[in-house]
């Protein structure tokens, strides 16, 4: 029995590769389902050890995987030996623990749970974050009971239940959505918040300060920026905004961005699926810049839906110059109202119950194991 764990709780292992935007989903679920008497365990890769401190799981299972990709033989070999080792890992701690359900939230760290799942016959379902399905939720999508999707516009995935149920969001989230947008008042400060998600913004490093020294002494004096960085990159700008008199926090992490996000008049950002779905339950208008490198597109898409409603202006980053963002945040600033109605029209797209719904979903799931087994052991 798992440390923590009572005779009579169910117990859910939710599986999740190591990034925020499949992480944050399954922790907004595990508080859900704690709430509900569920034990949780976490399996993820090394890479999600790093969210396991704020991650609320009984335990957290490291399992062996890697991503297939490319020709290389000697590289594909390993990638298997390890999807091998993950998936004997898995059986093993699913014939120990016996979970009532495994829900797998995408990346190949997923792949191994899920398949042990199928193979033993546990319930399982999977979540799809994304607009566009990633490689390794379509291939599990007939493997599971139910697939639950982040977006209405997802691509079409073969399964014999599939259920928008929005993308869960952590409670410091629906915290931050309570808090009404910040209308800017005349000669107020504008706070530009700027931020990359895990494949980072290094685009955004050079690309806003090189922006914001095009506006005019009025305008720069009433900026206020927030901007995430990789590494080295904090100290550039830092400098940068010094060097042009801009008032600007720079940081490789900020731990509290959901009240950052709250805080914001703008957004310059990604479009991961947490990102866009953080924006749209806060309710925040943004300038979204899909990563042009994601595999299927995906942030495209999750770009896509957001603009869609009116909450967010997407431009690829093939387009993004420094000029026109110069020109976009000088008209966003002399514009509060129209910033109020793109805030507005953002939280008007957002799901705040998404984690209640694939709560019920993963509870439904569960409960089938119950009905199969009577009627197995009526017929």
């Amino acid at each position: 029995m798992a440390r923590g764990t009572t005779k009579d709780q169910r117990i859910a292992f939710l599986a999740a590769g190591g990034t925020g935007g499949h992480i944050f989903p399954a922790e907004a679920l595990a508080h859900e389902l704690i709430e509900r008497g569920w034990s949780i365990h976490l399996l993820t890769d090394e890479r999600g050890m790093r969210y396991s401190d704020s991650f609320p799981a009984e335990e957290t299972h490291i399992i062996a995987s890697a991503t297939i990709g490319g020709r290389n033989p000697v590289k594909i070999a390993r990638a298997l030996a390890a999807l091998l080792a993950g998936y004997l890992q898995s059986r093993r701690l699913i014939k120990a623990r016996q979970p009532a359900v495994v829900v797998g939230f995408g990346g190949y760290p997923t792949v191994p749970p899920l398949l042990a799942a199928s193979h033993l016959k546990a319930r399982a379902l999977v979540h799809e974050q994304n607009a566009v399905p990633g490689r390794a939720n379509r291939w599990l999508a007939g493997r599971v009971a139910a697939i639950a999707m982040g977006f209405e516009l997802a691509g079409a995935v073969k399964a014999d239940r599939v259920v928008v149920t929005g993308n869960p969001v952590r409670p410091d989230v629906v915290a931050a959505a309570r808090k009404r947008y910040p209308k800017r008042k005349p000669d107020a400060p504008f706070r530009l918040l700027v931020f990359g998600g895990s494949q980072g913004a290094r685009v955004f490093t050079r690309m806003v300060p090189d922006a914001v020294v095009r506006l005019d002494e009025h305008e720069r004096a009433a900026l206020q920026v927030t901007q995430q960085a990789q590494g080295t990159d904090v100290n550039y700008l830092a400098e940068a905004y010094r060097a042009i008199s801009v008032a600007a926090e720079a940081a490789s992490f900020f731990d509290d961005m959901p009240a950052r996000i709250a805080a914001c008049h703008l957004a310059i950002c990604r479009a991961g699926a947490s990102t866009v779905s953080e924006l749209a339950v806060i309710g925040r208008p943004s300038v979204l810049v899909p990563y042009p490198h994601a595999l299927d597109h995906d942030q495209a898409a999750n770009a896509a839906a957001l603009a869609a409603g009116g909450g967010a202006v997407v431009i690829e980053e093939k387009d993004l110059t420094a000029e026109w963002l110069a020109k976009h945040l000088a008209k966003t600033m002399e514009d509060p109202d129209g910033l109020a109605l793109k805030a507005k029209a953002a939280k008007k797209t957002g799901r705040p119950d998404a984690a209640r719904r694939l709560a019920d979903l993963v509870e439904e799931v569960a409960a089938e194991a119950g009905e199969t087994g009577d009627k197995e052991a009526s017929s």
